[in-house]
Formats: C-alpha cells, sequence, structure tokens
C-alpha cells in the first residue's frame, strides 16, 4: 500500500469517528436536555422554599420539594412599567412560565436591558425586564413573596432569593444559591447562622426608603443585619444589592402596590 493509500485511509477514518462521536454527543444532548431541565426547576424551587423557611435540605429529600412549591403562585413582572405581567401579555413576550429562565435570556435585548453605571448599584451591569416571583396567598390575603436578588460581591455575582412576609416588608429568610466568594469569609453568606439573623429584619424605614443595611460589625435593631468577619467587600455588596433590588428602579414599587392592593 502507497503512503498516499494509508494517509487516506487515516483521513477518512479520523472523519468518519468525528462524525460519529458528533451524532453520540448531539443524541446525548438531546436524550439528557428534559433531565437536565428538571434539575434545574428543582433546583430553583428548592432555593426559593428555602428563603422562605420550607425546606431544610439537610433534613428534607427531593420528594418533599414538588408538594411545598405547589404552594406557590409565579408571576412575571415588568421591571420597567412596574406591573405584574397578564396571559396576553406573556404570550405577545413569547414567555412561558413553566419553562422560562431569566438568567438564561440576561444577554436577550429583547428580555434585558444594560445599566447605566450611575444606577448599577449592585454591580450586575444588565438586568432582566422580566423577571419573576412567587406568591403564596391563602384567603386572598399574600402570605409570602420571594424576589430573585443579584449582586457583586468579591469575585462574582452572588444569586440568591430574599423572601418576605406578606406585608411585604419584613424579611422571612435569604438563600444564596450560586457564589464566588472565598471559603470562610464571603461564603459564609451561606451559613445558617448568619442567614438566620434575617428573619424579622424591616426593608422600609418610615419615608419608604430602603432602611436595611448590612454594616461593619454587629447590627442593632429593625435595620441592620451584621457584617461578615473578615469579608468587607461581599458584606458591601449583599447590603448593595439590598439597596438595588428593594428600591424604586427594581422591586419597591411593586411591592409597594403588593402592600396597598394586593395581586
Amino acid at each position: 500500500m502507497s503512503s498516499k493509500d494509508s494517509t487516506k485511509r487515516t483521513l477518512i477514518v479520523a472523519f468518519s469517528l468525528c462524525v460519529v462521536c458528533s451524532i453520540v454527543v448531539s443524541g446525548t444532548a438531546v436524550i439528557l436536555k428534559p433531565m437536565q431541565d428538571a434539575n434545574r426547576i428543582l433546583d430553583r424551587n428548592k432555593n426559593i422554599l428555602s428563603a422562605a423557611g420550607l425546606f431544610d435540605p439537610q433534613q428534607d429529600g427531593d420528594e418533599s420539594v414538588a408538594e411545598r412549591f405547589s404552594q406557590f403562585s409565579t408571576y412575571v413582572i415588568d421591571l420597567n412599567e412596574q406591573q405584574v405581567l397578564g396571559n396576553e401579555q406573556l404570550t405577545q413576550l413569547q414567555i412561558d412560565i413553566d419553562s422560562y429562565d431569566q438568567r438564561l435570556v440576561i444577554n436577550d435585548p429583547n428580555y434585558s436591558e444594560a445599566l447605566e453605571r450611575q444606577e448599577d448599584v449592585a454591580n450586575i451591569k444588565r438586568r432582566v425586564i422580566y423577571p419573576m416571583i412567587y406568591v403564596v396567598e391563602e384567603e386572598e390575603q399574600i402570605e409570602t413573596i420571594v424576589v430573585p436578588i443579584s449582586g457583586y460581591g468579591l469575585w462574582g455575582i452572588l444569586y440568591g432569593f430574599l423572601a418576605l412576609e406578606g406585608d411585604a416588608n419584613t424579611v422571612k429568610g435569604l438563600a444564596f444559591y450560586e457564589l464566588k466568594e472565598t471559603p470562610g469569609l464571603g461564603a459564609e453568606v451561606r451559613n445558617p447562622r448568619w442567614t438566620a439573623l434575617w428573619p424579622g429584619k424591616k426593608i422600609y424605614d418610615e419615608a419608604g426608603e430602603v432602611g436595611l443595611r448590612v454594616i461593619k460589625g454587629q447590627g442593632t435593631g429593625d435595620y441592620q443585619i451584621d457584617g461578615l468577619s473578615g469579608a468587607t467587600l461581599t458584606s458591601r455588596g449583599v447590603d448593595n444589592l439590598i439597596q438595588y433590588w428593594l428600591g424604586d428602579d427594581a422591586y419597591g414599587p411593586i411591592l409597594a402596590q403588593l402592600r396597598e392592593t394586593g395581586l
């Protein structure tokens, strides 16, 4: 066999192998996608429940998540228009609540927007225009509101959920599910001892401004949370994201509506 034939055969075998591998990889991705989507939704729902104090990862199993999450109604809001979107508006925007993932559309100009430097208190660069909020109602009275939050810490963006009581002012719980902070320092935002400081704190002061702050040292009263020891920038990042997301440029007006008129 000539070297030319040998080279040709090698190229054919290599090409065939690449084609077969690409088919296998593509097929596997298609087969696993429903499972991946289900796991993503399960993880999201766990974190929402954790923020609301309805799920303990150390004690509760996955089988309880669907039942507990069924208490929540999911709504999509328009941050620019400060309104809850109805079914017709969702259809026009091609948003399916069951599959919509606001983090996946963060770079899509139809669903997100860049923030001006002076308004980007949480240092997130872009924000989703149509975030989802999660509400528990009992006899037409709001009991719990859970909103997604995010903001830059020391090394990257922290993602989490903040749960409020039905008055849309009292903190019910806080859960961060993704972060890049230093273990033992900034990563302590997930420490149960620290998150236990949040329930019962108030968001808005008598003037209607965001009064809740994460301070350096030990916090006191209704509006202060202890800063994390040795993690000044992470503490400041959490403080900034609270100021932004609960303020007038984000959920503030919607929460005010919920306090006054409900859904």
